[in-house]
């Protein structure tokens, strides 16, 4: 619910500089975070290779909602609350499995992996089984990236799906497995972890190892507002020829973004040794100087997408001051550990900047609870996309601020 109060701080935020100290570390702000943008807008949830055959499920969890999202025997994902309809008991209480149907360990209300109840022990001959099938949530995939939305009516994905889709296609994420993930806590709001994420002005002092194949010029994260230098131009035109859709492309609001950006001379993907970390490559693009296809999508995964694997990435808040982000590294689906690639090295230089962007947050959001926080301005030449994502971030929330007066009207 955004309050007066939060309404009051929205009208008076300062274009170009950072938050005030309540959008980080006050609890009713992240409460109308949560209701007016990770339960309404479109959510990262996984690859859709997690979900390898009829049966298989993960659940997920989003503020006060458990969600399970299963592959029906049709193939399709789909994704439903994790509450049975008799009850409320949670249905799956693990993190992923295989069932041939949804049973709550409760009373064994039984449910097809469609969501229909279709069987509930000694409820009368009058019980009509067909209004008591499991809740749906809103869920559509592109491309084998899995997308759920919590509102009861969800915003508009085919906009984003069509521009997306023919950058993601050549990478083939339908046929890749899960190699490694990781999940870590950040002791920070999830805002802090976005604009962190935003720039890399703080890349050179803080991440030695990926700034062996990542370039930290401001322009390769700025997009055609900064300009975009010839070297830049002259990567996107050599992958169009090679029919890999690459130009910088941006969604209203500045919601979502993907491009393929070169990485540093003689960087073939993210590992120390600058060599591809995965000798099978994931999908068809044929060059391995391709670089990696950047992908972001608010609130909720930044991605990285190379010839040779791609990391997925999901942030989920849990507190004014902590944020899960998930990392997970795909690579082909009959690429074979040891043989193929090493998970160590695979992983070695994202895990590292991982916790180094931990690090980077949680003492931003010390910094920020002391009484003598004031906000500072941005840098317009090294944080242009840090303030775009706080634009849309004030854009997102005073939507709904007035939705809200509309609804109340």
């Amino acid at each position: 619910m955004i309050t007066s109060r939060v309404k009051e701080l929205l009208a008076q935020r300062i274009p170009g500089y950072a938050l005030s100290q309540p959008f980080y570390n006050d609890p009713e702000i992240f409460d109308a975070d949560m209701d007016a943008i990770f339960y309404r807008e479109w959510l990262f949830a996984i690859a859709a290779c997690e979900l390898e055959k009829t049966g298989s499920y993960v659940t997920h969890q989003v503020g006060a909602y458990g969600i399970i999202l299963v592959r029906g025997a049709d193939g399709q994902i789909r994704a439903f609350h994790n509450t049975c309809r008799h009850r409320g008991s949670i249905l799956c209480k693990s993190e992923k499995g295989n069932v041939p149907k949804l049973v709550c360990p409760y009373h064994q209300w039984t449910y097809e992996l469609d969501g229909k109840l279709i069987w509930a022990r000694d409820m009368g001959d009058d019980f009509d089984a067909s209004a008591f099938g499991l809740r749906p949530v809103h869920c559509r995939e592109v491309a084998g990236l899995v997308y759920i939305c919590l509102a009861h009516t969800a915003p508009d994905f085919d906009d984003f799906a069509e521009l997306v889709r023919p950058y993601l296609e050549p990478h083939d994420l339908n046929n890749a497995k899960v190699a490694v993930e990781s999940s870590i806590v950040e002791k920070g709001n999830w805002k802090l972890v976005w604009e962190n994420n935003r720039e890399c002005y703080h890349c050179g002092g803080n991440h030695p190892g990926l700034c062996r194949s990542f370039p930290d010029d401001p322009v390769i994260a700025g997009g055609p507002d900064a300009g975009i230098p010839d070297y830049v131009q002259q990567h996107y035109d050599r992958m169009a020829a090679l029919d890999l859709p690459s130009q910088f492309q941006m969604g209203p609001d500045y919601q979502y973004r993907v491009a393929r950006v070169p990485l540093l001379p003689g960087a073939k993907s993210f590992t120390m040794d600058l060599k591809p970390a995965v000798t099978r490559p994931l999908g068809h693009v044929k060059d391995d100087s391709a670089g990696t296809l950047l992908k972001y999508h608010y609130p909720s995964t930044w991605n990285h997408f190379l010839p040779d694997h791609a990391i997925v990435f999901r942030v989920t808040p849990l507190s004014p001051t902590e944020t899960q982000v998930t990392t997970k590294w795909l690579v082909h689906k009959d690429a074979v550990e040891g043989r193929d690639y090493d998970v160590q090295r695979l992983s070695e230089v994202w895990n590292a900047t991982n916790d180094e962007d931990r690090r980077v947050v949680e003492d931003n959001q010390k910094g920020i609870n002391s009484p003598a926080y004031e906000p500072g301005p941005y840098s317009a030449v090294q944080e242009r996309s840090v303030m775009e994502f706080v634009d849309w971030y004030i854009q997102a929330m005073t939507r709904r601020s007035r939705a809200v007066i509309m609804e109340v009207a």
